[in-house]
């Protein structure tokens, strides 16, 4: 009865967005199936859904690489079902090293449709120590609200050095759990043709970060970052946010109802 309940919300629901690629799975930390989010997405009149759950380096959360044959197997059966949605294989990669790579090898991001990146805590990358200090930074900071200017550009030199040594498709909800120079990165994005998420579940970008991101010439894309099937398409807050920030809604790559 739960289960009816739940598809009968998913069928009301007609999600503004014409493709949602940031979505995850059991195979994480999410709580539904590949089926699952792909029945809400069809329900929700989604064109496009990606999968897109966290990376193996992930303590606790992320995939194992062991598992994206199961993945592919589970889409291959989904698409079947619902021949009318389109299903991407992709992964959520995480950001920690100062190197630029990602917890995915170059060689096995080949084996995904798209990749987007963002940083976590809970990832050490290859310099534990050094990724022990960088989240106990943005966790104090997040507590008190204060963050130094040399933290601010060390996070912020994080994400633009896995911009730049990867094809990132987007960078997802940056500037949440540590600040950044939004600018920077915005610039970085512009150059590099990756996107900006303006994220559903984190809030971020915040008004005030798209208002600066904007001033580049980055594009952005909504991330409903659901964890559960109910919340595949759904942004209407972040929506609000772009609304609010003034953003040409013509820069939103997935939005299909302005």
């Amino acid at each position: 009865m739960a289960e009816e309940r739940q598809l009968a919300g998913a069928e009301s629901f007609i999600s503004p967005l014409c493709f949602d690629l940031h979505t995850h799975t059991v195979y994480s930390h999410g709580k539904g199936t590949i089926a699952d989010n792909a029945r809400a997405a069809s329900a929700a009149g989604l064109e496009v859904l990606g999968i897109a759950d966290h990376g193996p380096g992930h303590v606790g959360y992320g995939f194992r690489m062991s598992d994206v044959g199961s993945m592919r197997r589970d889409i291959e059966a989904v698409s079947r079902e619902i021949p009318g949605l389109k299903v991407l294989l992709g992964a959520e990669a995480n950001i920690i090293n100062r190197s630029g790579h990602l917890d995915i090898s170059s060689e096995d991001q080949k084996l995904f449709d798209f990749i987007i990146a963002g940083y976590h805590y809970g990832v050490f990358g290859e310099r534990p120590v050094s990724a022990f200090f960088i989240h106990a930074g943005g966790i104090v900071g997040s507590l008190t609200g204060r963050t130094s200017a040399g933290a601010r550009n060390r996070n912020t030199d994080l994400i633009i050095s896995a911009v730049e040594s990867n094809d990132i498709y987007a960078v997802s909800h940056p500037g949440a759990k540590n600040p950044v120079d939004i600018a920077e990165v915005a610039a970085c994005c512009a150059r590099r043709g990756t996107l900006l998420e303006i994220n559903e579940k984190h809030g971020e970008l915040s008004v005030e970060s798209i208002r600066t991101a904007a001033e580049s010439e980055a594009n952005f894309v909504l991330g409903s970052d659901a964890h559960r099937p109910e919340n595949v398409g759904r942004v209407g807050e972040a929506l609000q946010r772009a609304r609010e920030a003034g953003l040409q809604l013509s820069r939103i790559v997935n939005l299909r109802i302005v």
